[in-house]
């Protein structure tokens, strides 16, 4: 008996009318992008990735868990929490996983707790691939457990989550509600009802179809992990046809773009792209004193160096945090004595495989300084955080006659798219085992 067909568009349409009736989300591709990930959840076993849903905010009170508390409603078997071991964790994933919830994640994962948690972001970090799984010693019954991983997952906190977290997740980035942004009160007892019946439909939908998801390989705009981890959400937009396609792409792009504007740039990346800066500023000369360049680094307002330590950044940890790219500090005669330093072609393959675009030059100016030989030593290091604002967007309509809560018109989207420097000369090295 032939089955009746489901129009897989309207259920979207459905769960996204119910999602902006409770909260604002940032732009219309952040609202298509949640629909999507609560979607894919309910397809778990026909994906080879486990995309995570990062919801993050600058501050209290931007919807966070009011987004989270929708998720919940909606999403494949809920498994939410404030606060889990990873032991726990482990053992609530089977062959068909819950759906990981997580709030107040910042509390798990930020300041002290973080190294206490370390096996928790491990696990969330295996989870996005199959066949991943844990490996564990009972010692109570002398065997090997072998625990799967693979499970969706979604976290929602103050300011960022691990960046190996964010890199395997779509991110949401919330704000506060301004004035004339209205939304719906939420009340579990009486509006979760009408949200689990869209989340059965959804089920109903998806689940029949699992074998051609399984199979499913959509066209994707990005590539790497970033197509792996919203491959998922575009075979539902796929599957269900009429806008979504293309309004899952562009989601993918929007966000994807906003991700890695707004990425938080590791402590080593940051250096070399400092260097760089630094050594124009010095006027691009073959070598550069590590004194001239630790002056300039130190110099920089908007750089996290002066505050790395009691003296700013230091030759030690500079040398320290460099030698993970094979770079090398040398003993090299100036015009001026002799002293350790970086010849600038030691660092070109390094800016060209990360940093491959060429900065602005930021580092101020520093006064010709005479190198000393024995720079100090240094504990610590900095990052540096900035976050783009999201641009407005355009709200999507529902077809009228779906039965969902009507919304108010505060709640839509919006309609319009929401010195000179110093000139040291030609060096000669004194130790050609340590030229790059």
């Amino acid at each position: 008996m032939t089955r009746p067909p489901i129009d897989g568009a309207a259920i979207l349409d459905a769960v996204r009318v119910a999602l902006i009736r409770y909260v604002v989300l940032p732009t219309p591709e952040a609202a298509d992008a949640v629909v999507l990930w609560i979607a894919a959840t309910h397809a778990q076993p026909a994906w080879a990735h486990a995309p995570r849903l990062v919801i993050r905010g600058p501050e209290k009170r931007c919807g966070k868990s009011r987004l989270l508390d929708v998720v919940e409603a909606t999403c494949h078997n809920p498994l939410i929490t404030v606060n889990t071991s990873s032991a726990a964790v482990y053992r609530s994933i089977d062959d068909d996983p819950p759906t990981l919830l997580v709030d107040e994640a910042d509390a798990i994962f930020g300041g002290k707790n973080a190294d206490a948690n370390e096996d928790l972001r491990g696990l969330l970090n295996a989870g996005h691939q199959r066949n991943r799984p844990a490996i564990r010693w009972d010692n109570t019954i002398r065997t090997r457990e072998i625990l799967p991983t693979f499970a969706m997952a979604a976290l929602a906190g103050i300011g960022a989550m691990p960046d190996t977290i964010e890199d395997r997740a779509v991110v949401i980035r919330m704000r506060r509600r301004a004035p004339g942004e209205t939304v719906a009160p939420y009340r579990h007892k009486r509006d979760r009802p009408h949200l689990h019946t869209l989340a059965t439909q959804l089920a109903t939908w998806l689940r029949r179809d699992l074998t051609g998801l399984e199979k499913a390989e959509p066209a994707m705009p990005v590539e790497d992990r970033a197509a792996d981890t919203w491959e998922p959400l575009v075979a539902v937009a796929d599957h269900a046809d009429g806008p979504w396609p293309d309004r899952a792409r562009r989601a993918v792009i929007v966000l994807t773009e906003a991700a890695a504007d707004a990425a938080d740039v590791s402590t080593r990346i940051r250096l070399l792209t400092d260097i760089r800066a630094a050594f124009t500023t010095l006027g691009n000369p073959p070598a550069a004193p590590t004194e001239q360049l630790l002056k300039a680094l130190n110099s920089d307002p908007e750089a996290p160096w002066a505050s790395s330590g009691p003296t700013g950044l230091t030759g030690k940890r500079m040398g320290d945090i460099l030698r993970d790219f094979e770079i090398k500090s040398e003993t090299i005669r100036f015009p001026v004595g002799q002293a350790k330093g970086y010849r600038r072609d030691a660092f070109t393959d390094a800016w060209h495989r990360y940093t491959p675009t060429p900065p602005e030059v930021s580092v101020p100016a520093v006064p010709n300084v005479k190198p000393q030989v024995n720079p100090g030593t240094d504990r610590n290091s900095g990052t540096d955080r900035s976050v783009p604002e999201p641009h407005p967007g355009t709200h999507q309509s529902v077809p009228a006659e779906q039965s969902v809560p009507p919304l108010t018109s505060e709640n839509e989207l919006g309609t319009d798219g929401t010195h000179t420097p110093p000139n040291p000369a030609t060096c000669a090295p004194l130790n050609r085992r340590n030229t790059a």
